[in-house]
C-alpha cells in the first residue's frame, strides 16, 4: 500500500459508478423478487468491496496492481452474479456494465473492448447451461451484441474521460509549478531584499533597493503578467523638516520628484495618525497625492508608514490602476518589504546622521583653529610685534636719552607681562584641565578670574553644583565652550561692564545656562540672516549654534539696541526630556 499526496479522480468515478450500478441491481432484483441471499451474496460482496475502496480512496492510498485487482474483483463478482441469477434468462442480463464502466475509466477504449469480449464468451459459454431459453439463438445474440455496443460505447467515453482528466491534470500541475514558482521568487525577493538592505549603508541605494524589490516581490509571475507589471508607480516619501519629499521613485515624472507634501490630507495623514499600513481607493482624487501627475490614473494604492517608535521617516507608496491589483499575498509582501525598509533606512540614516555629525565636528574644529589663530593675530602676535618696536627704540634711545631707554623697557615689560597672561588664557581656554579634575562650577570660575585678570572684564558666576553634577563630562566640556564663546562675544563687540553666567534646573530633567551682558546689544534678525549666510559677522552664532547642537539643546537669543544680550540654552539630561523640549518649539 502507497501512500500519496492528492487523491486519484479516477478511483472516485469508479467508486461512484460502481455504486450507482449496484443500486441498480438491487432495485432490478427488488422489483423480480429475487433478493434472497443465496443469489445475491455477490452483490453483498462487492457492497462491503466499495466500502473498502472508499475508505482507501479516502486516505489517499493505492494498492499495487490497484486498477488490475479492482476490474478483476468486478469481473469475477459480476461473472458469479450472472450466474446465480440464471445467466441470459434471468434479471442480472445486464451485470456486465460494471466491469465495462470499471474498464472505461481505468482502461479506456482498448481494455473496455477486452472486458466487453470476455463476457461475451462468458455469455455465450452460459448458454449451453440455460435450458430455460425456447429460442436460443436470439436472446444470445441480442445479449452478445448489446455488451458488445456497450463495451464500445463506454470505451469511447472512457477515452473522452480520460483525455479530459488528463488535461486538467495537466493544467492543475502548470498551476502548481506557476504557485511554486511565485512562491520561490517572493523567498528569491525577500532574501536577496534582506541581503541588499543589510549590506549598504548609503541612503540612495537603500530606497532604490527596496521599491526595486517591492516590484519583483509584487510580480514574481512569468512574461504573462510583465504588462500588469509595468503599470505599477512606486515612491518613498521622506520627511525632510515638517514636509514630505520624494527620496525614491518608479515611473514618476520630473515634474512628480520635485513635489513635495504636507502629509497633513488624505491618505497620508490617515497613515501617519494611525501608524498602520493602509489599502484604499481612488488615489488620483486624494487632496494631496491626487498632485502628482501619475497617479491620477491609478485606482487602487497601498501606502506603508516608515516608522520606528516615535520616529517617522516618511511612507512607502505603491499604487496601480488595477482596482483588484492588491491581492492578500501581495499586501502580506509589502508589509515584509515595508518592515526591513524601516530597519534598512534607520541604519542609513543613522549612519548619515554620524556622517554629518563627523563633519560638523570637523568643521567646529576648523573653527576653532581658525579662532585660535585670529585670537594669537590679534592678541600676543600684536603684542610680540610692539614689543619689538620698543625694545628697538630703547636701544637707539640707550646713548642719547637713558631715562626715556629706562621707561620704554618698563612699557615693555608691562606688555610682555600682558601677553603672558592673554596666552595663559589661551592655554586655558583650550584644554582646561580644571574641568576634569574639579568639574564645570570651577572652571568657570576660573574662567572669569582669568578674564577678570587678562582683560579686566567683570564676570559673575552663579552654578547650580547640583545640576551642574548631573551633567555628563562630555556635555560639561561643550557647556563650558559655550560659556567662553558668548563671554568673549561680550567682551569684545558688545562693550558690557558686566557678564553674569547662570546654570540651574528649569524643569525635571532640563537645565538652563544664561549668559547675559549689560552691553550694546544688536539687532537678531539681522543677525540670523547674516547666519544663514554663513558670513563672518554670524561665526559667534554660528559657534553657539552648533555647539548647542552638540548637546541636543535648544538656543534663543533674546537682544535689542541698548538694551544688552540674552543667551539661553535649554540642556536636556534625558531623551524623553530631549523629545519633551524639542516639541515645545
Amino acid at each position: 500500500m502507497r501512500t500519496y499526496d492528492s487523491p486519484y479522480i479516477a478511483d472516485w468515478f469508479v467508486i461512484s459508478l460502481r455504486w450507482i450500478t449496484l443500486a441498480g441491481l438491487l432495485v432490478s432484483l427488488g422489483l423480480d423478487g429475487g433478493l434472497r441471499l443465496a443469489v445475491t451474496w455477490p452483490l453483498i460482496a462487492l457492497i462491503f468491496w466499495n466500502v473498502g475502496m472508499t475508505y482507501i480512496a479516502a486516505a489517499n492510498w493505492r494498492m499495487v496492481w490497484h486498477r488490475q485487482i479492482g476490474l478483476g474483483v468486478d469481473m469475477v463478482f459480476a461473472s458469479i452474479f450472472f450466474f446465480l441469477q440464471g445467466g441470459l434468462a434471468g434479471p442480472a442480463l445486464w451485470v456486465p456494465i460494471l466491469p465495462i464502466l470499471t474498464a472505461a475509466v481505468y482502461f479506456e477504449f482498448v481494455g473496455t473492448m477486452i472486458v466487453a469480449v470476455l463476457f461475451s464468451l462468458l455469455q455465450y459459454g452460459s448458454r449451453w447451461l440455460d435450458t430455460r431459453l425456447l429460442m436460443p439463438d436470439m436472446p444470445l445474440v441480442a445479449s452478445i451484441g448489446i455488451t458488445l455496443v456497450l463495451g464500445a460505447l463506454f470505451g469511447i467515453l472512457g477515452d473522452k474521460m480520460a483525455e479530459h482528466l488528463r488535461v486538467a491534470r495537466e493544467k492543475r500541475l502548470r498551476e502548481q509549478e506557476r504557485k511554486w514558482h511565485i512562491e520561490s521568487e517572493r523567498l528569491r525577493a525577500i532574501y536577496e531584499l534582506t541581503s541588499t538592505l543589510t549590506a549598504t549603508l548609503s541612503y540612495k541605494r537603500v530606497l532604490d533597493s527596496a521599491l526595486d524589490m517591492g516590484y519583483t516581490a509584487l510580480n514574481p509571475e512569468p512574461d504573462g503578467e510583465s504588462d500588469q507589471g509595468a503599470q505599477l508607480v512606486s515612491a518613498v516619501l521622506l520627511f525632510k523638516g515638517d514636509k514630505l519629499r520624494v527620496g525614491s521613485a518608479r515611473r514618476f515624472t520630473n515634474a512628480d520628484m520635485k513635489v513635495t507634501l504636507p502629509g497633513a490630507e488624505g491618505l497620508l495623514k490617515k497613515v501617519f495618525d494611525e501608524g498602520e499600513p493602509t489599502l484604499s481607493s481612488g488615489i488620483g482624487y486624494d487632496p494631496e497625492l491626487g498632485r502628482i501627475v501619475s497617479l491620477r490614473s491609478c485606482t487602487s494604492s497601498y501606502c506603508f508608514p516608515l516608522r520606528s517608535g516615535f520616529n517617522v521617516y516618511g511612507a512607502m507608496l505603491f499604487a496601480h490602476p488595477d482596482a483588484q491589483y492588491f491581492t492578500q499575498d501581495r499586501i502580506s509582501m509589502l508589509e515584509i518589504i515595508g518592515r526591513q525598509s524601516v530597519v534598512a533606512i534607520q541604519n542609513a540614516r543613522l549612519y548619515q546622521d554620524l556622517v554629518e555629525e563627523k563633519n560638523r565636528m570637523m568643521e567646529v574644529h576648523e573653527e576653532a583653529r581658525k579662532k585660535l589663530a585670529r585670537d594669537l593675530h590679534d592678541g600676543p602676535t600684536q603684542s610680540v610685534a610692539a614689543m619689538a618696536m620698543r625694545i628697538n627704540l630703547a636701544r637707539r634711545m640707550t646713548d642719547k636719552n637713558p631715562q626715556g631707554a629706562s621707561e620704554e623697557l618698563v612699557k615693555v615689560e608691562e606688555l610682555a607681562h600682558r601677553t603672558s597672561k592673554e596666552i595663559r588664557h589661551m592655554l586655558f581656554t583650550l584644554r582646561p584641565l580644571i574641568l576634569e579634575s574639579q568639574g564645570l562650577g570651577a572652571a568657570l570660575q576660573a574662567m572669569a578670574e582669568k578674564m577678570r585678570e587678562t582683560y579686566s572684564q567683570n564676570v559673575i558666576v552663579n552654578v547650580d553644583a547640583r545640576m551642574a553634577d548631573k551633567l555628563e563630562m562630555g556635555k560639561q566640556g561643550v557647556i563650558f565652550y559655550i560659556v567662553e564663546e558668548a563671554a568673549n562675544n561680550a567682551r569684545k563687540h558688545a562693550n558690557a561692564a558686566n557678564i553674569w553666567v547662570r546654570l540651574g534646573q528649569l524643569e525635571p530633567g532640563i537645565a538652563l545656562l544664561e549668559i547675559a551682558d549689560d552691553g550694546i546689544g544688536f539687532d537678531v534678525d539681522a543677525m540670523n540672516k547674516a547666519y544663514d549666510q554663513r558670513s563672518n559677522s554670524s561665526l559667534g552664532m554660528v559657534n553657539l549654534r552648533e555647539r548647542t547642537e552638540l548637546v541636543n539643546g535648544r538656543l534663543t537669543i533674546d537682544s535689542a539696541l541698548g538694551k544688552g544680550t540674552r543667551v539661553q540654552v535649554y540642556i536636556p539630561l534625558s531623551e524623553e526630556a530631549a523629545d519633551r523640549l524639542h516639541h515645545k518649539k
